[in-house]
């Protein structure tokens, strides 16, 4: 199921938009704690105090959705239509590949219920069992990405 870079480059952008970018290591939104975050949602090895350059972060998320992808592509069974797969993906990195792979969203996109499937995004909007506006957001935008590739 490897895609293109084309698409690869859109899913760059999709969650770059999404994640917004801070160059300064920051805690974690919802708690105000670790983990510390920073580029573009990035908390794999950042530190408190942590300085990012664009070019730093920018590669960064790059190497991180392509290991996401690959954690996502391995858990659905049938195939995606390129829109449906940036918003899975987008999803997958905002949640982890566990998460994502364990969720109603992949367990009804394999079952062949696309749109049930992706109609289940809207429940992620939550972050230390509270619901976030910004997420609410999100999720209702990658629900709108994933239908698009059911119409196509």
């Amino acid at each position: 199921m490897r895609r293109n870079s084309a698409l690869a480059a859109a899913c760059v952008t999709c969650v770059a938009g999404f994640e917004g970018l801070r160059l300064n290591a920051y805690p974690d939104p919802a708690t105000g704690r670790e983990p510390w975050t920073a580029c573009y949602g990035e908390t794999e090895g950042v530190t408190r105090g942590e300085r990012f350059t664009l070019a730093q972060c920018k590669a960064m998320l790059a190497a991180s959705l392509e290991s996401f992808a690959t954690g996502m592509e391995g858990c659905i069974t049938r195939p995606l239509p390129d829109t449906t797969y940036s918003a899975f993906l987008s999803l997958s990195y905002n949640v982890g590949t566990g998460a994502f792979c364990k969720s109603s969203v992949a367990r009804l996109w394999n079952a062949g219920e696309g749109r049930s499937s992706c109609d289940a995004m809207l429940k992620w909007n939550r972050a230390a069992g509270v619901v976030m506006t910004g997420l609410t957001r999100r999720r209702e935008q990658e629900r709108a990405l994933c239908l698009q590739g059911l119409a196509q």
